[in-house]
């Protein structure tokens, strides 16, 4: 039996932009509106608007939500202050990643956990479970909520237009209840762009409103509406990881040189410590592969699962690539062998359908916007 994919509150806006849609973690969402390296570029440049309906809200409240989340994930979120943020992953006990998510806290006794569309129910599911005896209820909101996020240099401008809230104030990485366009929202400073950006969670049935509004205050800075496509070159170039592709469960945040996550010293055991704790000691010992980026010198694009090779043999493998807008070349990131992960490692190639296509190998990100 075929299962019709799930639609935003913002599908029939889509359609009459004439997007190109496609199927993504089980949601009908728009692929590009236009050309990819234009929505691509006005996010650098200008502005560009998103819908990330798919996305998984899920709310814990209680005395104990603070400690069933440092028990369930490996961040210290009982340590957030109300009104902040936290980047952190969901982990097996083997080690191996879940998912990672986004924690807002947005009260004494209220977090907010934001999972990946492809993992939301595996991610509510490990949640309820691992929160079961915490003084805490665990509550799938994923029908809650509408997200709409504006990114780009121009987004703080184009916000300040239609709302009241106080923008300057608010850090990366934090969020505030407040009114956008007459529509009530919770207002983050997030994104998955590389570029400064807010993230508006709304009612589903205010979507629409909200998506005009911000349409008509953007136009003069040249805000365009853009897809899931830009958003990947866009989360590439800035070397942000994207699960099922540099995050599995087949690796831990150790793997992924974001073992800066994992909070060994917050109070209490939490699932997979005992696996992280030996994946930290092989990390400084002497991690077998470290997570890269690649720079072509010609014009072919790796994809993910294309081998990395040098001297004749395998030394790794593409988890991303796409070509790059912003750098005019095509680039990818890999993990690839620790004698071959320097900046500068000379003779490295990927095997693009038999030919071997050399890279430089470079530090990540790709990009990084002047602050």
């Amino acid at each position: 039996m075929t299962v019709a994919p799930r639609r935003t509150a913002l599908d029939a806006l889509h359609r009459a932009l004439g997007a190109t849609m496609t199927d993504f973690a089980g949601w009908d969402m728009p692929l590009r509106y236009g050309s990819e390296r234009d929505e691509h570029l006005a996010v650098r440049t200008r502005a560009g608007l998103f819908d990330l309906s798919h996305m998984g809200e899920i709310t814990l409240t209680g005395p104990q939500a603070g400690q069933a989340l440092d028990h369930a994930l490996v961040g210290n979120l009982s340590a957030l202050a109300v009104g902040r943020a936290r980047y952190t992953m969901i982990c097996r006990e083997d080690g191996g990643i879940l998912d990672d998510l986004i924690v807002y806290r947005l009260g004494e006794q209220e977090y907010m956990v934001v999972a990946n569309a492809s993992n939301a129910q595996t991610v509510l599911d490990a949640l309820t479970e691992r929160a079961a005896g915490f003084e805490t209820e665990v509550r799938d909101d994923r029908d809650a909520y509408a997200l709409i996020a504006v990114q780009g240099p121009a987004s703080p401008a184009i916000l300040k237009s239609v709302t009241d809230a106080d923008l300057d104030g608010l850090k990366y990485y934090a969020g505030l209840p407040g009114t956008v366009a007459g529509v009530p929202a919770l207002i983050a400073r997030t994104g998955y762009t590389g570029e400064d950006g807010f993230e508006l969670f709304v009612a589903p049935g205010d979507a629409e409103k909200l998506w005009q509004a911000l349409t008509e205050a953007g136009a003069e800075a040249g805000l365009v509406p853009c897809g899931l496509s830009c958003r990947d070159t866009l989360r590439l170039e800035a070397g942000m990881p994207l699960y099922g592709h540099e995050l599995t469960t087949d690796t831990t945040p150790f793997d992924a040189g974001l073992g800066r996550v994992v909070k060994f010293d917050k109070p209490g055991d939490f699932v997979g410590r005992a696996a992280l704790e030996a994946a930290a000691e092989r990390a400084q010992a002497a991690p077998p592969r470290k997570l890269v980026g690649l720079v072509a010198t010609g014009r072919r694009v790796p994809r993910a699962g294309y081998p990395v090779v040098a001297g004749g043999s395998v030394i790794g493998e593409v988890t991303s690539g796409a070509p790059s807008p912003t750098l005019g070349k095509p680039i990818a990131i890999a993990y690839v062998d620790a004698a071959h992960a320097e900046p500068g490692t000379e003779g490295v190639a990927v095997d693009i359908r038999g030919s071997h296509e050399p890279y430089e190998v470079v530090a990540l990100p790709f990009y990084k916007r002047e602050r």
